[in-house]
Protein backbone atom coordinates (compact mmCIF):
# COMPACT_ATOMS: atom_id res chain seq x y z
CA UNK A 1 0.00 0.00 0.00
CA UNK A 2 2.89 2.45 1.22
CA UNK A 3 4.78 1.70 -2.44
CA UNK A 4 1.14 2.23 -4.35
CA UNK A 5 0.87 5.45 -2.33
CA UNK A 6 4.29 6.89 -3.14
CA UNK A 7 4.14 5.07 -6.77
CA UNK A 8 0.95 7.51 -7.57
CA UNK A 9 2.58 10.32 -5.99
CA UNK A 10 5.45 9.95 -8.21
CA UNK A 11 3.31 9.53 -11.23
CA UNK A 12 1.51 12.82 -10.33
CA UNK A 13 4.61 14.61 -10.02
CA UNK A 14 6.14 13.76 -13.50
CA UNK A 15 2.07 14.54 -14.89
CA UNK A 16 2.48 18.01 -13.28
CA UNK A 17 6.23 18.64 -14.39
CA UNK A 18 4.70 17.14 -18.02
CA UNK A 19 2.10 19.67 -18.30
CA UNK A 20 4.11 22.49 -16.39
CA UNK A 21 7.00 21.91 -19.46
CA UNK A 22 4.06 21.68 -21.85
CA UNK A 23 2.17 24.68 -20.83
CA UNK A 24 5.61 26.62 -21.80
CA UNK A 25 5.03 25.35 -25.73
CA UNK A 26 2.01 26.29 -26.17
CA UNK A 27 0.54 28.90 -28.67
CA UNK A 28 -0.34 31.35 -26.65
CA UNK A 29 3.26 31.06 -25.11
CA UNK A 30 4.71 31.10 -28.70
CA UNK A 31 7.32 33.70 -29.40
CA UNK A 32 6.27 36.73 -31.93
CA UNK A 33 7.49 37.11 -35.16
CA UNK A 34 8.18 40.73 -36.10
CA UNK A 35 7.55 41.69 -40.06
CA UNK A 36 10.75 43.18 -40.52
CA UNK A 37 13.00 45.10 -37.57
CA UNK A 38 16.12 47.30 -38.50
CA UNK A 39 17.96 47.47 -35.24
CA UNK A 40 20.28 50.28 -36.93
CA UNK A 41 17.09 52.86 -37.52
CA UNK A 42 18.41 55.64 -35.37
CA UNK A 43 14.46 56.64 -34.69
CA UNK A 44 13.76 53.54 -33.70
CA UNK A 45 16.97 52.73 -31.13
CA UNK A 46 16.16 56.30 -29.98
CA UNK A 47 12.52 55.45 -28.78
CA UNK A 48 13.65 51.85 -27.26
CA UNK A 49 16.42 53.83 -25.36
CA UNK A 50 13.27 56.10 -23.98
CA UNK A 51 11.21 52.77 -23.59
CA UNK A 52 14.18 51.46 -21.21
CA UNK A 53 13.80 54.71 -19.48
CA UNK A 54 10.30 54.45 -18.40
CA UNK A 55 10.93 50.52 -18.21
CA UNK A 56 13.86 51.57 -15.39
CA UNK A 57 15.60 48.28 -16.75
CA UNK A 58 18.89 49.52 -15.66
CA UNK A 59 18.15 49.99 -12.28
CA UNK A 60 17.21 45.93 -11.69
CA UNK A 61 20.21 44.83 -13.95
CA UNK A 62 23.22 47.23 -12.98
CA UNK A 63 24.77 46.02 -9.74
CA UNK A 64 25.99 49.92 -8.16
CA UNK A 65 29.11 50.87 -9.96
CA UNK A 66 28.69 48.10 -12.75
CA UNK A 67 28.41 47.89 -16.34
CA UNK A 68 24.92 48.67 -17.59
CA UNK A 69 22.71 45.71 -18.07
CA UNK A 70 25.26 43.33 -16.86
CA UNK A 71 23.05 41.76 -14.32
CA UNK A 72 24.28 40.77 -10.88
CA UNK A 73 21.82 42.85 -8.71
CA UNK A 74 20.74 40.91 -5.50
CA UNK A 75 16.57 40.91 -5.62
CA UNK A 76 15.16 39.66 -1.70
CA UNK A 77 11.94 37.80 -2.17
CA UNK A 78 10.38 36.15 0.65
CA UNK A 79 11.86 32.46 0.19
CA UNK A 80 15.70 33.71 -1.26
CA UNK A 81 17.93 36.21 -3.59
CA UNK A 82 17.42 36.34 -6.95
CA UNK A 83 20.31 37.92 -8.61
CA UNK A 84 19.45 40.00 -12.32
CA UNK A 85 20.25 38.98 -15.61
CA UNK A 86 23.01 40.15 -17.98
CA UNK A 87 20.81 41.60 -20.50
CA UNK A 88 23.60 43.09 -22.81
CA UNK A 89 23.77 41.99 -25.94
CA UNK A 90 27.07 39.13 -25.05
CA UNK A 91 25.69 36.22 -26.98
CA UNK A 92 27.63 33.76 -24.02
CA UNK A 93 26.22 35.32 -20.97
CA UNK A 94 23.58 38.00 -22.48
CA UNK A 95 21.03 37.86 -24.86
CA UNK A 96 22.89 38.74 -27.98
CA UNK A 97 21.92 35.30 -29.70
CA UNK A 98 17.97 36.50 -29.22
CA UNK A 99 15.73 37.06 -31.95
CA UNK A 100 12.67 39.36 -31.68
CA UNK A 101 10.85 36.32 -31.14
CA UNK A 102 13.06 35.57 -28.05
CA UNK A 103 13.37 38.63 -26.69
CA UNK A 104 9.57 39.54 -26.70
CA UNK A 105 8.40 36.05 -25.08
CA UNK A 106 10.94 36.94 -22.20
CA UNK A 107 10.15 40.33 -21.71
CA UNK A 108 6.26 39.79 -21.79
CA UNK A 109 5.70 36.29 -20.97
CA UNK A 110 8.91 35.10 -18.81
CA UNK A 111 10.11 32.27 -20.96
CA UNK A 112 13.23 31.99 -22.00
CA UNK A 113 14.38 30.97 -25.56
CA UNK A 114 15.33 27.12 -24.00
CA UNK A 115 11.62 27.03 -22.75
CA UNK A 116 12.66 27.61 -19.37
CA UNK A 117 10.07 30.08 -16.75
CA UNK A 118 11.69 33.37 -15.22
CA UNK A 119 10.83 34.20 -11.69
CA UNK A 120 8.32 36.56 -11.41
CA UNK A 121 10.68 38.82 -9.68
CA UNK A 122 11.07 39.88 -13.31
CA UNK A 123 7.67 42.13 -13.52
CA UNK A 124 6.44 40.27 -17.05
CA UNK A 125 2.90 40.59 -16.00
CA UNK A 126 3.51 44.16 -16.10
CA UNK A 127 4.95 43.69 -19.37
CA UNK A 128 2.02 41.75 -20.75
CA UNK A 129 0.60 45.45 -21.89
CA UNK A 130 4.11 46.83 -23.31
CA UNK A 131 2.57 47.33 -27.39
CA UNK A 132 4.27 46.08 -30.12
CA UNK A 133 5.70 49.10 -31.42
CA UNK A 134 7.48 49.56 -27.85
CA UNK A 135 8.81 46.41 -27.56
CA UNK A 136 10.02 46.97 -31.07
CA UNK A 137 12.08 49.97 -30.36
CA UNK A 138 13.48 48.06 -27.20
CA UNK A 139 14.97 45.09 -28.50
CA UNK A 140 16.51 47.76 -31.37
CA UNK A 141 17.55 49.74 -28.70
CA UNK A 142 19.51 46.36 -26.48
CA UNK A 143 20.65 45.11 -29.75
CA UNK A 144 22.31 47.90 -31.07
CA UNK A 145 23.17 50.38 -28.44
CA UNK A 146 24.02 48.55 -25.38
CA UNK A 147 27.94 47.27 -24.80
CA UNK A 148 27.76 43.82 -24.53
CA UNK A 149 29.71 42.66 -21.18
CA UNK A 150 30.78 38.70 -20.57
CA UNK A 151 29.47 38.05 -17.13
CA UNK A 152 28.04 35.20 -15.70
CA UNK A 153 25.19 35.43 -13.37
CA UNK A 154 24.66 33.99 -9.67
CA UNK A 155 22.55 31.50 -8.93
CA UNK A 156 19.71 32.32 -6.59
CA UNK A 157 19.89 31.45 -2.98
CA UNK A 158 16.27 29.91 -3.10
CA UNK A 159 16.27 26.50 -1.67
CA UNK A 160 15.39 23.45 -3.41
CA UNK A 161 12.04 22.51 -4.38
CA UNK A 162 10.95 26.32 -4.41
CA UNK A 163 14.07 27.26 -6.81
CA UNK A 164 12.63 24.71 -9.29
CA UNK A 165 11.22 26.55 -12.56
CA UNK A 166 8.36 24.17 -14.30
CA UNK A 167 5.43 25.03 -11.19
CA UNK A 168 6.59 28.52 -13.14
CA UNK A 169 3.93 27.60 -15.98
CA UNK A 170 0.57 26.99 -13.64
CA UNK A 171 1.68 30.72 -11.59
CA UNK A 172 1.62 32.28 -15.07
CA UNK A 173 -1.90 30.63 -16.01
CA UNK A 174 -2.87 32.06 -12.75
CA UNK A 175 -1.46 35.02 -12.69
CA UNK A 176 0.15 36.71 -15.57
CA UNK A 177 -2.50 35.40 -18.34
CA UNK A 178 -2.50 36.98 -21.37
CA UNK A 179 -3.72 40.27 -21.85
CA UNK A 180 -3.84 43.51 -23.33
CA UNK A 181 -4.28 47.23 -22.11
CA UNK A 182 -7.39 48.85 -21.82
CA UNK A 183 -7.73 51.86 -21.26
CA UNK A 184 -9.87 53.03 -18.10
CA UNK A 185 -13.50 53.66 -18.71
CA UNK A 186 -14.16 57.24 -20.35
CA UNK A 187 -10.50 58.42 -19.86
CA UNK A 188 -9.16 61.09 -21.98
CA UNK A 189 -5.88 61.28 -24.18
CA UNK A 190 -3.76 62.01 -20.85
CA UNK A 191 -5.09 59.42 -18.61
CA UNK A 192 -5.38 56.46 -20.79
CA UNK A 193 -0.92 57.61 -21.23
CA UNK A 194 -0.47 57.68 -17.77
CA UNK A 195 -2.66 54.13 -17.47
CA UNK A 196 -0.47 52.47 -19.62
CA UNK A 197 2.77 53.51 -18.57
CA UNK A 198 1.63 52.70 -15.20
CA UNK A 199 0.78 49.57 -15.93
CA UNK A 200 2.91 48.60 -18.21
CA UNK A 201 6.08 50.03 -18.76
CA UNK A 202 7.03 51.68 -15.45
CA UNK A 203 5.55 48.38 -13.95
CA UNK A 204 4.55 50.70 -10.37
CA UNK A 205 2.43 47.80 -9.40
CA UNK A 206 5.23 45.36 -8.93
CA UNK A 207 6.06 47.45 -6.01
CA UNK A 208 3.03 49.37 -4.51
CA UNK A 209 0.51 46.38 -5.18
CA UNK A 210 0.17 43.89 -2.25
CA UNK A 211 1.06 40.58 -3.09
CA UNK A 212 -0.71 37.28 -2.38
CA UNK A 213 0.50 33.95 -1.00
CA UNK A 214 2.27 32.34 -4.05
CA UNK A 215 3.76 36.15 -4.33
CA UNK A 216 1.36 37.28 -7.08
CA UNK A 217 0.10 40.95 -7.25
CA UNK A 218 -3.78 40.95 -5.66
CA UNK A 219 -4.29 43.01 -8.86
CA UNK A 220 -2.80 44.38 -12.24
CA UNK A 221 -4.68 47.19 -12.87
CA UNK A 222 -7.82 49.43 -11.29
CA UNK A 223 -9.99 46.66 -9.54
CA UNK A 224 -13.40 47.08 -7.43
CA UNK A 225 -11.93 46.34 -4.34
CA UNK A 226 -8.87 49.42 -4.74
CA UNK A 227 -5.74 47.07 -4.51
CA UNK A 228 -3.81 47.78 -7.04
CA UNK A 229 -1.66 50.41 -5.97
CA UNK A 230 -2.98 50.41 -2.85
CA UNK A 231 0.65 49.94 -0.98
CA UNK A 232 3.12 46.99 -0.25
CA UNK A 233 6.09 46.18 1.70
CA UNK A 234 8.86 45.19 -0.28
CA UNK A 235 12.71 44.45 0.37
CA UNK A 236 11.76 45.81 4.15
CA UNK A 237 10.87 49.21 2.75
CA UNK A 238 6.73 50.37 2.85
CA UNK A 239 6.20 51.03 -0.89
CA UNK A 240 3.47 54.17 -0.56
CA UNK A 241 0.38 53.71 -1.04
CA UNK A 242 -0.55 55.48 -4.18
CA UNK A 243 -4.68 55.66 -4.87
CA UNK A 244 -6.13 59.11 -4.37
CA UNK A 245 -6.74 58.74 -0.70
CA UNK A 246 -6.08 59.21 2.97
CA UNK A 247 -2.85 57.32 3.80
CA UNK A 248 -2.07 57.73 -0.11
CA UNK A 249 -1.99 60.64 -2.47
CA UNK A 250 -5.16 62.80 -1.32
CA UNK A 251 -3.10 65.38 0.29
CA UNK A 252 -1.02 65.81 -2.42
CA UNK A 253 -1.53 68.12 -5.85
CA UNK A 254 -0.84 67.00 -9.52
CA UNK A 255 1.70 69.37 -9.40
CA UNK A 256 3.15 67.91 -6.23
CA UNK A 257 3.26 65.12 -7.36
CA UNK A 258 5.01 65.53 -11.16
CA UNK A 259 7.59 67.51 -8.96
CA UNK A 260 8.16 64.80 -7.19
CA UNK A 261 8.57 62.23 -9.91
CA UNK A 262 10.78 64.33 -11.70
CA UNK A 263 12.61 65.63 -8.88
CA UNK A 264 12.79 62.82 -6.19
CA UNK A 265 11.07 65.17 -3.77
CA UNK A 266 9.19 68.22 -3.09
CA UNK A 267 8.02 70.50 -0.60
CA UNK A 268 6.60 67.67 1.46
CA UNK A 269 8.87 64.68 1.34
CA UNK A 270 11.80 63.04 -0.47
CA UNK A 271 12.64 59.94 -2.02
CA UNK A 272 14.40 57.18 -0.38
CA UNK A 273 15.95 53.69 -0.87
CA UNK A 274 14.66 52.22 -4.32
CA UNK A 275 12.46 54.97 -5.02
CA UNK A 276 15.54 56.88 -5.47
CA UNK A 277 17.06 54.56 -7.52
CA UNK A 278 13.74 54.90 -9.80
CA UNK A 279 13.58 58.93 -9.76
CA UNK A 280 17.75 58.96 -10.44
CA UNK A 281 17.65 56.19 -13.17
CA UNK A 282 14.46 56.40 -14.67
CA UNK A 283 11.81 58.84 -14.34
CA UNK A 284 13.48 62.27 -14.43
CA UNK A 285 14.59 61.14 -17.86
CA UNK A 286 10.44 60.63 -18.68
CA UNK A 287 9.02 63.86 -20.66
CA UNK A 288 7.17 66.58 -18.52
CA UNK A 289 3.85 65.21 -20.65
CA UNK A 290 4.49 61.92 -19.73
CA UNK A 291 4.95 62.72 -16.11
CA UNK A 292 1.97 64.63 -16.25
CA UNK A 293 0.15 61.71 -17.96
CA UNK A 294 1.18 59.83 -14.60
CA UNK A 295 0.05 61.86 -12.00
CA UNK A 296 -3.25 62.93 -13.59
CA UNK A 297 -3.78 58.95 -13.95
CA UNK A 298 -2.65 58.47 -9.97
CA UNK A 299 -4.99 61.26 -8.50
CA UNK A 300 -8.06 59.54 -11.01
CA UNK A 301 -8.40 56.51 -8.62
CA UNK A 302 -10.64 56.09 -6.45
CA UNK A 303 -10.29 56.04 -3.03
CA UNK A 304 -11.34 52.77 -1.06
CA UNK A 305 -14.51 53.08 1.33
CA UNK A 306 -13.86 54.85 4.56
CA UNK A 307 -10.33 55.98 3.11
CA UNK A 308 -11.68 59.19 1.27
CA UNK A 309 -9.56 61.72 3.60
CA UNK A 310 -7.09 62.45 6.22
CA UNK A 311 -7.88 64.85 8.35
CA UNK A 312 -5.14 66.16 10.57
CA UNK A 313 -5.61 66.31 14.76
CA UNK A 314 -4.44 69.75 15.86
CA UNK A 315 -1.05 70.88 16.38
CA UNK A 316 -0.35 70.92 19.56
CA UNK A 317 3.36 69.80 19.39
CA UNK A 318 5.61 72.77 18.11
CA UNK A 319 4.25 75.16 20.82
CA UNK A 320 5.28 72.20 23.44
CA UNK A 321 8.75 71.78 22.28
CA UNK A 322 9.51 75.93 21.73
CA UNK A 323 8.09 76.04 25.43
CA UNK A 324 11.08 73.20 26.35
CA UNK A 325 8.63 70.78 27.39
CA UNK A 326 10.75 67.53 26.36
CA UNK A 327 8.59 64.87 28.74
CA UNK A 328 6.92 63.34 26.11
CA UNK A 329 8.17 59.76 25.57
CA UNK A 330 10.63 60.34 22.21
CA UNK A 331 10.31 64.00 22.54
CA UNK A 332 13.87 64.39 24.18
CA UNK A 333 15.06 61.97 21.13
CA UNK A 334 13.86 64.01 18.40
CA UNK A 335 14.94 67.43 20.01
CA UNK A 336 18.51 65.85 20.36
CA UNK A 337 19.04 63.91 16.98
CA UNK A 338 15.98 65.48 14.31
CA UNK A 339 15.46 68.84 14.99
CA UNK A 340 18.59 70.41 13.23
CA UNK A 341 17.35 69.19 9.92
CA UNK A 342 13.37 68.75 10.83
CA UNK A 343 12.93 71.63 13.16
CA UNK A 344 10.83 72.18 16.25
CA UNK A 345 7.67 72.59 13.72
CA UNK A 346 8.47 69.35 12.07
CA UNK A 347 8.63 70.91 8.66
CA UNK A 348 11.75 70.86 7.68
CA UNK A 349 13.50 72.80 5.15
CA UNK A 350 11.55 72.78 1.38
CA UNK A 351 13.36 70.42 -1.30
CA UNK A 352 16.10 70.00 1.47
CA UNK A 353 15.35 68.01 4.24
CA UNK A 354 11.49 66.77 4.26
CA UNK A 355 8.97 67.41 6.48
CA UNK A 356 7.55 64.99 8.97
CA UNK A 357 4.46 66.97 9.38
CA UNK A 358 1.82 66.13 7.51
CA UNK A 359 3.86 63.46 5.76
CA UNK A 360 1.75 60.72 4.57
CA UNK A 361 5.15 58.11 4.46
CA UNK A 362 5.31 59.25 8.36
CA UNK A 363 2.10 58.47 9.04
CA UNK A 364 1.50 55.32 6.62
CA UNK A 365 -0.58 52.60 7.52
CA UNK A 366 2.66 50.62 7.90
CA UNK A 367 5.47 52.15 9.45
CA UNK A 368 8.17 49.92 7.83
CA UNK A 369 9.97 52.64 5.53
CA UNK A 370 10.13 55.16 8.36
CA UNK A 371 11.98 52.58 10.73
CA UNK A 372 14.21 51.26 7.81
CA UNK A 373 15.67 55.01 6.81
CA UNK A 374 15.72 55.62 10.65
CA UNK A 375 17.96 52.90 11.06
CA UNK A 376 19.83 52.99 7.95
CA UNK A 377 20.12 56.12 6.72
CA UNK A 378 18.79 57.08 3.07
CA UNK A 379 20.32 59.63 -0.16
CA UNK A 380 18.01 61.43 -2.18
CA UNK A 381 18.52 61.26 -5.89
CA UNK A 382 20.72 63.23 -8.11
CA UNK A 383 19.23 65.25 -10.58
CA UNK A 384 19.63 67.63 -12.58
CA UNK A 385 16.87 69.98 -10.95
CA UNK A 386 18.63 69.05 -7.72
CA UNK A 387 22.20 68.39 -8.33
CA UNK A 388 22.92 68.32 -4.64
CA UNK A 389 22.08 64.79 -3.18
CA UNK A 390 21.04 65.24 0.40
CA UNK A 391 21.90 62.25 2.60
CA UNK A 392 20.27 61.53 6.24
CA UNK A 393 22.43 59.60 8.32
CA UNK A 394 21.59 56.19 9.77
CA UNK A 395 20.46 56.04 13.79
CA UNK A 396 21.09 52.31 14.14
CA UNK A 397 23.71 52.58 17.35
CA UNK A 398 20.20 54.05 19.16
CA UNK A 399 18.67 51.53 21.87
CA UNK A 400 15.22 49.78 20.28
CA UNK A 401 13.21 51.17 22.98
CA UNK A 402 14.34 54.70 22.68
CA UNK A 403 13.62 54.24 18.47
CA UNK A 404 10.27 53.33 19.31
CA UNK A 405 9.87 55.95 21.56
CA UNK A 406 11.06 58.14 18.47
CA UNK A 407 9.64 57.18 15.83
CA UNK A 408 5.85 56.47 17.71
CA UNK A 409 6.47 60.36 18.59
CA UNK A 410 7.11 61.19 14.91
CA UNK A 411 3.86 59.97 13.91
CA UNK A 412 1.83 61.56 16.64
CA UNK A 413 3.24 64.76 16.57
CA UNK A 414 2.10 67.86 14.44
CA UNK A 415 -1.10 66.85 13.93
CA UNK A 416 0.06 62.97 12.77
CA UNK A 417 -1.98 60.44 13.82
CA UNK A 418 -0.68 56.77 13.44
CA UNK A 419 -0.09 53.50 15.15
CA UNK A 420 2.59 53.17 17.77
CA UNK A 421 6.01 51.30 16.69
CA UNK A 422 7.35 49.09 18.89
CA UNK A 423 10.71 47.50 19.62
CA UNK A 424 9.42 44.27 17.84
CA UNK A 425 9.26 46.55 14.37
CA UNK A 426 12.88 47.66 15.74
CA UNK A 427 14.11 44.29 15.93
CA UNK A 428 12.59 42.90 12.70
CA UNK A 429 14.18 45.62 11.02
CA UNK A 430 17.30 45.27 12.25
CA UNK A 431 17.31 41.68 11.60
CA UNK A 432 16.16 42.44 7.57
CA UNK A 433 19.19 44.63 7.09
CA UNK A 434 21.45 43.27 8.14
CA UNK A 435 20.36 39.80 5.59
CA UNK A 436 20.14 42.22 2.54
CA UNK A 437 21.99 40.81 -0.18
CA UNK A 438 25.27 40.84 -1.68
CA UNK A 439 25.42 42.08 -5.30
CA UNK A 440 27.46 40.02 -8.05
CA UNK A 441 30.25 41.65 -9.52
CA UNK A 442 32.59 39.36 -11.12
CA UNK A 443 35.61 40.85 -13.12
CA UNK A 444 33.93 40.70 -16.53
CA UNK A 445 34.83 38.25 -18.42
CA UNK A 446 35.81 35.53 -15.45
Amino acid sequence: MRFAKYALLACASALAIGWGTAISTQWWLAPKRAAVIDITDPALIARGEYVARAGDCVACHTVPGGAPFAGGLGLQTPMGTIYATNITPDPETGIGSYGYGDFERAVRQGVRPDGAHLYPAMPYASYRVVSDADMQALFAYFMSSVTPVSKENQPTTIPWPASMRWPLAWWNMLFSSPRDFTPPEGADEVITRGAYLVEGLAHCGACHTPRGLAYEEKALSEDAAGLFLSGSVLEGWYAKNLRNEDTGLATWSEAELVTFLKTGRNDRTAAFGSMSDVVEHSLQHLTDADLTAIARYLKSLTPREGREEWRPNEDLTTATLRAGDFTAPGALTYVEHCTACHRLDGMGAPQVYPALKGNSMVFADDPSSLIQITLAGGRMPETPAHPMAFVMPGFAHLINADLAELMTYIRNSWGNHASPVTEADIARMRHEIANKPIHYAPEAGR
